[in-house]
């Protein structure tokens, strides 16, 4: 393993303190909130289900069930990713990310449970065919066929979700894609109160259900629409410069007024929507590679397609729309005194921003940082910088494996970092990496909740 250290100095360094911020939803809490929303969900059909007696009515009765939770489902789904602060901030983007997904298979689930037992119970009940029964639901029954749409448009969307699929898709085309889901949401919803027995002739569980649909589509349409616009204007983000950091990495400096007022934190990304023709219509997620000042927000970019190509083009003065800031990987996720950072590739932006920001005396904090060759270290001048100003230690792992072997293995991390196991360590970049780092922190004494992951995989 070839590593090069930055020498340890003894005075301190001064720098700049982590900005306060908001309300944050701890992770069990919201769960709390979920799970008993659906307990709530199955106290209505129990309560309008007085008896099930035979096989139709039983079809029948699981039909209403897996339909109230998959109703349920879908809104939890929308409200996860409505980018609410407290959320953002306490849960973190990248675990609600996991969260959605694991909820969309199964909301996609109870959605195709739902049309196929209803069809079925409703076929023993009448006793007809299944096709026959199919027909005779779209057609005779108030907003089905738009339920059925509603169905395919979840089917498709968890299609193009599945971890097969989703790699071979760009960013913006998966992201776009995504908002078929509002549109299902929609057309599902009347069929909902127009033939569910629960809504019928009751009309506190009818505004009870209009109050939950309405109130995440307001979230949704504050937090995801009006709010970036609304802090564009206010904040007047624009473009001051774009500087090449290394073989295709840039950043970018984004200006504005009063910018201390995001709140953003060191570790948070926001999604940036760039005013030129070829960005405006997409959004996408960048951390923050500097401690975020009042005037100045950075990100870097790596070129790694026509998107982020586009975006070390830009010229000064561009309008800037940034959504945000988002994520939990934030100083605020500290359990002792200690800090390990540890990088690899592209995944040093955000933590270059927590090695400059996070609290830590002189000799508690360390960074790694892992690139195949010398070439491919960005801000290694301001790291070197950083280290030398805050009495912290800097590790550089570089070479291909097949020459230097495994550059984290539990050994290695606890012979370059006294006392590991009393660290929280903050690990980015990428996936497969992210895992053997976290796989020998656990091995080599670190408790879980002292490792703190951010995956850049949306």
């Amino acid at each position: 393993m070839t590593t090069i250290h930055a020498e340890r100095p003894t005075a301190p360094g001064r720098h700049q303190a982590v900005p306060p911020g908001g309300a944050r939803a701890h992770p069990v809490a919201v769960l709390a909130v979920i799970g008993a929303g659906a307990l709530a969900v199955l106290g209505l059909w129990w309560a309008n289900t007085p008896a099930v007696t035979g096989l139709g009515d039983a079809l029948t009765g699981a039909g209403r069930i897996t339909g109230l939770l998959a109703g349920y489902a879908i809104v939890v789904l929308l409200a996860l990713m409505a980018r609410v602060p407290a959320l953002e901030r306490g849960v973190g983007s990248d675990r609600l990310a996991r969260w959605h997904a694991m909820g969309g298979r199964y909301t996609v689930g109870l959605a195709v449970a739902h049309t196929l037992l209803i069809i079925w119970g409703y076929a023993v009940t009448d006793a007809t065919g299944l096709v026959d029964e199919t027909i005779t639901l779209n057609l005779s029954y108030p907003d089905v066929l738009k339920a059925t749409v509603a169905v395919l448009l979840l089917v498709g969307v968890g299609v193009i979700s599945a971890r097969a699929v989703r790699p071979r898709l760009r960013y913006e085309t998966w992201f776009h894609l995504h908002f078929y889901t509002y549109l299902a949401a929609y057309l599902a919803f009347g069929h909902q109160l127009a033939t569910g027995a629960e809504f019928q002739d009751a009309r506190l569980a009818q505004a009870a259900w209009y109050g939950l649909y309405l109130g995440v589509a307001g979230l949704l349409l504050w937090y995801r629409f009006l709010t970036p616009v609304r802090q564009s204007l206010k904040h007047r983000l624009r473009v001051a410069q774009v500087v090449h950091e290394g073989p295709g990495i840039f950043s970018v400096y984004v200006t504005g007024r009063r910018l201390d007022r995001l709140r953003a934190e060191p570790g948070q990304f926001f999604r940036w929507r760039f005013l030129n023709r070829h960005l405006w219509w997409s959004a996408n997620p960048y951390s923050l590679s500097a401690a975020p000042r009042h005037d100045v927000l950075r990100i870097t970019v790596k070129d790694l397609g026509d998107h982020s190509r586009e975006i070390t083009r830009l010229r000064p003065g561009t309008r800037v729309i940034a959504e945000g800031p988002y994520g939990a990987f934030t100083p605020a996720r500290r359990k002792g005194h200690k800090v390990l950072l540890i990088a690899g590739g592209v995944g040093i932006t955000p933590l270059r921003a927590l090695f400059e920001a996070i609290p830590a005396a002189p000799g508690d904090l360390t960074l790694l940082y892992r690139a195949s060759n010398p070439d491919d270290l960005a801000f290694r001048a301001e790291l070197e910088q950083i280290a030398a100003q805050r009495g912290a230690a800097l590790h550089y792992s570089v070479g291909p494996r097949a020459e230097i072997g495994e550059p984290f293995t539990p050994e290695v991390l606890s012979g370059l970092v006294p006392q590991l196991p009393r660290h929280d360590v903050y690990v980015c970049g990428p996936d497969g990496m992210t895992r053997d780092v976290i796989a020998a922190l656990r091995a080599a004494g670190v408790h879980r909740r002292r490792i703190h992951h951010e995956s850049f995989e949306f």
